[in-house]
């Protein structure tokens, strides 16, 4: 007999929020084995008190945001902990978003005017573990995305959380303690590099001794956290970028280096070829504040 609980969970400038949009999003890879989405609903494991606790989730336009069931075999209402779901839901799917500043801005760019319009209330979904941010911008360095997912799929399937609820595989992401116990054999061995290898195992040997923490980046602003985040092995610009962009929602962080902005504005902006470096820079540098959503709406525009 399974427990089912329902927690509400309020969305801010609901005009401005599509929950279409984020499922398609959402759905993007066949490879995804953190959340599933079907028939409209999204299905993910947390952990809540230390207990996982399987959620699925839905759209809720009469209460103007969404309704998240707790379903699970061995979760009561002693292990739920409905503020911190809220709160994780709200940080993954950027809940608590203002969309009108971009949306004015947009409006006056001629490429992301038709994005905007096009994606209206598409938000900007992060990655809301810190551990799974760092980790995925390393993995996915260098290769196509599609063979990043398989990676990270190999990962989180090796030494993740895992259980199965009706017949279906549900994981939560690796704990950093799980992965500073590996040998670098261990990710080699799954096509990993022995550079990533090296660099996934070490953050999270950063993370586990205090090194490396959520609360360090919390009290930081974006020139702080950027430079602590690149001061790790494996952390560049791209990567740091990227874990400010999606984890800790700085929205001026512009992955400037990433090969799916440049092949976005090239479809945009109907060039011949992927522009350089500098054309990207001179074409993203009035960006500011809303250079995070610029770039995923232009990353939305690629599928």
């Amino acid at each position: 007999m399974y427990n089912r609980r329902e927690i509400s969970i309020p969305v801010t400038d609901h005009d401005n929020f599509s929950f279409a949009e984020c499922l398609v999003f959402l759905g993007r890879s066949e490879k995804e084995c953190l959340h599933y989405v079907a028939d409209g609903v999204v299905q993910k494991m947390v952990v809540s008190n230390g207990h996982p606790v399987l959620l699925e989730i839905s759209d809720d336009p009469a209460a103007k945001g969404l309704k998240a069931a707790v379903v699970n075999s061995d979760a009561d209402d002693v292990n739920i902990d409905e503020g911190y779901i809220r709160r994780y839901l709200t940080h993954w799917l950027h809940l608590d978003a203002d969309l009108h500043p971009f949306y004015s801005f947009a409006e006056k760019d001629p490429v992301l005017g038709p994005l905007a319009g096009r994606y209206k209330g598409l938000r900007l979904i992060g990655v809301p573990d810190l551990f799974e941010a760092l980790t995925w911008s390393i993995t996915g360095q260098q290769i196509t995305l599609s063979f990043a997912y398989t990676l990270r799929q190999r990962f989180i399937q090796a030494f993740g959380y895992h259980t199965v609820l009706d017949g279906k595989d549900h994981y939560i992401y690796p704990h950093p303690a799980v992965v500073a116990a590996l040998e670098p054999v261990s990710l080699i061995s799954m096509q990993f590099s022995r550079s990533k290898a090296d660099y996934i195992i070490g953050l999270a040997k950063s993370m586990t001794d205090g090194l490396l923490t959520d609360a360090q980046l919390w009290q930081m602003d974006y020139q702080q956290a950027r430079q602590h985040l690149i001061s790790f092995r494996g952390i560049g610009n791209w990567s740091a970028n990227y874990v400010l962009m999606k984890y800790h929602r700085h929205h001026q962080a512009l992955p400037l280096e990433d090969a799916g902005l440049h092949n976005a504005l090239k479809q945009q902006l109907q060039l011949d070829v992927k522009p350089p470096l500098a054309q990207v820079q001179e074409y993203t540098q009035h960006w500011g504040e809303h250079a995070a959503y610029a770039t995923f709406y232009l990353w939305r525009s690629l599928y």
